[in-house]
């Protein structure tokens, strides 16, 4: 049985190879036919057009006017603009990001929203945080976390669902469970702009967050500030709250939202 996995293994990775190769073929020639990409890929022809249909199923290439043609696709774009936006949010964002963590002295972080999760795309310690654990490139819960919690206030609460279900983990005995719960915690994120989570991943770990808006409004990241709970007392978390939700503006700003505007 492990020979039969490791050759369907091996199978699914050289389609995955010769998919990503028809899209490097079209970026060169702007169109070509399934003879000539058989031709290019060292493949039979049937085996070429089912390639080039699973990536046309997905808008990722389609046919053009000359019958038998191919061309890249608007999913393409979709994907190469989703992808600009996250780079614009960190390049942007960097030196807010730099100056938070050197004013606060905690983590911050950057997050986006990302199969059902947070996906971490920046990070600065700062010097509280001796050993800072490096979040980027991970997934964390969205229920359970300030970041998420901010990503999911930007969704309608139909969206919320279908991105946390309606069983939510608990990480700790503070961790949200209930999805009613969750909704009635995001409609407060919304009307103050800004979300707490106090111990609700991890023992011990206090964090605040705000949105990060694009120039209409919507949210596309957010801003966080974490560390130690013990250091997190009234005084800690309001003096945190008025530097995240002023770091988070600015950036917004350089993203093209005006803070007079209505979300």
């Amino acid at each position: 049985m492990s020979n039969v996995s490791g050759e369907h293994s091996a199978s699914g990775v050289q389609s995955v190879d010769r998919a990503v190769t028809i899209l490097e073929i079209l970026a060169r020639t702007g169109e070509s036919g399934v003879t000539e990409i058989a031709g290019e890929l060292g493949v039979h022809k049937s085996t070429a057009f089912r390639l080039v249909s699973a990536l046309a199923a997905r808008g990722l290439v389609e046919q053009s006017t000359e019958r038998g043609r191919y061309r890249l696709g608007v999913g393409v774009v979709r994907l190469a603009g989703a992808a600009t936006a996250r780079l614009d949010v960190v390049r942007e964002a960097r030196p807010l990001v730099r100056e938070l963590a050197r004013d606060t002295g905690e983590t911050v972080n950057i997050a986006v929203l990302s199969e059902g999760a947070a996906l971490y795309v920046e990070q600065e310690a700062g010097s509280a945080a001796l050993q800072a654990h490096n979040w980027v490139g991970q997934h964390i819960p969205l229920h359970a976390t300030s970041n998420g919690k901010i990503l999911l206030s930007g969704l309608p609460d139909d969206g919320v669902e279908s991105e946390v279900g309606r069983r939510l983990r608990a990480y700790t005995p503070s961790t949200v469970t209930s999805l009613p719960a969750l909704l009635g915690q995001l409609d407060g994120v919304r009307r103050a702009g800004y979300a707490v989570a106090v111990e609700e991943l991890e023992p011990g770990l206090t964090a605040v967050a705000a949105p990060l808006r694009n120039a209409h409004g919507d949210v596309i990241a957010s801003l966080s500030v974490s560390g130690a709970a013990f250091r997190y007392d009234e005084a800690m978390i309001k003096s945190v709250i008025e530097a995240v939700t002023a770091a988070a503006g600015t950036i917004s700003a350089r993203l093209g939202w005006h803070s007079a505007q209505t979300p």
